[in-house]
C-alpha cells in the first residue's frame, strides 16, 4: 500500500516541505533509506545522515534547519515530535501488519466456546470448552486456550502462547510467542522423610488491559485467588510471575526478572534485566530498581535501590567508590604492617 507525503501529513497533523504528492511504501532506518521508504530524524546525532538519505520522506521537527542542502528527493514533513509521530506511523503498520480474520484449518473450536465478531485463529489452534474470545482478538498458530478463560477484545496472542484455564487476559492486550500464562505455582510441602509434596494450585491468572507480556514469559496461577497483572503493565522477554503476585498498573519489568510468590509490585515501578524478588514482600509504588539487584525485604515508595542486597542508590555509590578501592587499601595495609613490624624489631632491640 502507498501513501503521499501529503496524506502522511494529515495523519500527523503535520506539514510538508516539499512535494506533497511523492509516494512511499516502506519504512526504514534514515541511515538505510532508500527510494520510496520513510524515514524520521529525532535524535541529532543522526542528523548527517538526513543530508545522504535516499529516502523519499523524512518526519522532523517543526523547528528543524538544515545547515546545507538537502536531496531534492527527499520532502520533509514537519511536526512537533518527530519520533511520537513515527511511533504512531509503526502503530498502523503494524496493525494493517497483523490484520487477519477467520478460522484456518486445521484447527478445533470447541461448540461451548463463544467467539465474537472479526476475529482470527490460526492453523493447529486449540480453543476450550467455555473459552471465550472478545471482538477482533487474534490468536496466531498453535496457541492453546484453556476452558473457560477469557481473550479480551483487540488482543493478539502470538504464536505458541498457551492460557491455561479459566485465566483471563484484558483487551487490547499482545502476548509474544513462547508465553505461559497460568501454569501452577511452584507450591510444595515438605514430607517428614524430606520429599516434596505438591500443594494443589487451584486459582487462576488475571490480566488487565492494555498490557504488553514478551516472549518466553511465565506467570503462574495463584494457589487460591488470583495473581494479577494489572493494567498497562510491560514484561520484557523470560520475566517469571510467581502464584499469588500482584504487579501494579503501568510498571514495566525487564528481561530475566523473577518475581517469588505473593510479592506485591507497586504502580509505575521500574524493575531493570535479572532483578531477583524475593517472595511474600511489598514493594512500593513508583519505586525503581536497579539491574542484576537482589531483593530481599520491602521497599518503600518513591525509593531507588540497587545491589544484592539492594539499599539505596545514593549509598550503594558511595560504598562502590570504596569497594573499588580495596586492593589499593589492602596494599597500604600491608604497608603499614611491615612499617609497623620494622619499628617494632628496632625498639626490641
Amino acid at each position: 500500500m502507498q501513501f503521499s507525503a501529503g496524506q502522511i501529513a494529515e495523519f500527523l497533523n503535520g506539514t510538508v516541505d516539499g512535494d506533497a504528492q511523492v509516494l512511499v511504501h516502506d519504512i526504514a532506518k534514515i541511515e538505510e533509506g532508500r527510494l520510496g521508504t520513510l524515514t524520521f530524524l529525532a535524535n541529532p546525532r543522526y542528523t548527517e545522515h538526513l543530508y545522504t538519505t535516499a529516502a523519499s520522506i523524512a518526519i522532523v521537527s517543526d523547528d528543524f534547519q538544515p545547515t546545507r542542502p538537502i536531496a531534492k528527493s527527499l520532502t520533509l514533513i514537519r511536526v512537533k515530535d518527530p519520533r511520537a509521530a513515527f511511533a504512531k506511523l509503526l502503530e498502523m503498520h503494524d496493525a494493517q501488519r497483523h490484520d487477519k480474520v477467520g478460522y484456518e484449518q486445521p484447527s478445533y473450536i470447541s461448540p461451548k466456546a463463544r467467539i465474537g465478531k472479526d476475529v482470527y485463529i490460526g492453523a493447529f489452534c486449540y480453543i476450550a470448552d467455555g473459552a471465550e474470545i472478545g471482538d477482533g482478538a487474534k490468536i496466531f498458530p498453535n496457541c492453546f486456550v484453556g476452558a473457560d478463560s477469557r481473550i479480551g477484545a483487540g488482543t493478539r496472542l502470538h504464536a505458541g502462547v498457551k492460557v491455561y484455564d479459566r485465566c483471563t487476559i484484558g483487551a487490547r492486550c499482545i502476548v509474544h510467542s513462547g508465553t505461559v500464562i497460568g501454569a501452577d505455582g511452584f507450591g510444595y510441602n515438605m514430607n517428614p522423610d524430606g520429599t516434596h509434596k505438591k500443594m494443589a494450585q487451584i486459582g487462576n491468572v488475571k490480566i488487565g488491559d492494555d498490557v504488553e507480556i514478551g516472549a518466553n514469559c511465565t506467570i503462574d496461577r495463584a494457589t487460591l485467588g488470583s495473581t494479577v497483572v494489572h493494567h498497562g503493565v510491560k514484561l520484557d522477554n523470560l520475566v517469571q510471575v510467581g502464584h499469588n503476585v500482584e504487579i501494579g498498573a503501568h510498571t514495566v519489568v525487564v528481561a530475566q526478572t523473577g518475581i517469588a510468590g505473593s510479592t506485591k509490585v507497586g504502580e509505575h515501578c521500574m524493575i531493570g534485566g535479572q532483578v531477583g524478588i524475593a517472595g511474600h514482600l511489598v514493594i512500593g509504588d513508583r519505586v525503581k530498581i536497579a539491574a542484576q539487584s537482589g531483593i530481599g525485604s520491602n521497599i518503600p515508595a518513591d525509593s531507588v535501590v540497587q545491589g544484592s542486597p539492594a539499599f539505596t542508590i545514593g549509598e550503594y555509590k558511595r560504598s562502590y567508590v570504596v569497594f573499588r578501592s580495596l586492593p589499593a587499601v589492602q596494599k597500604r595495609i600491608a604497608e603499614l604492617e611491615r612499617e609497623l613490624e620494622a619499628l617494632r624489631t628496632a625498639a626490641q632491640r
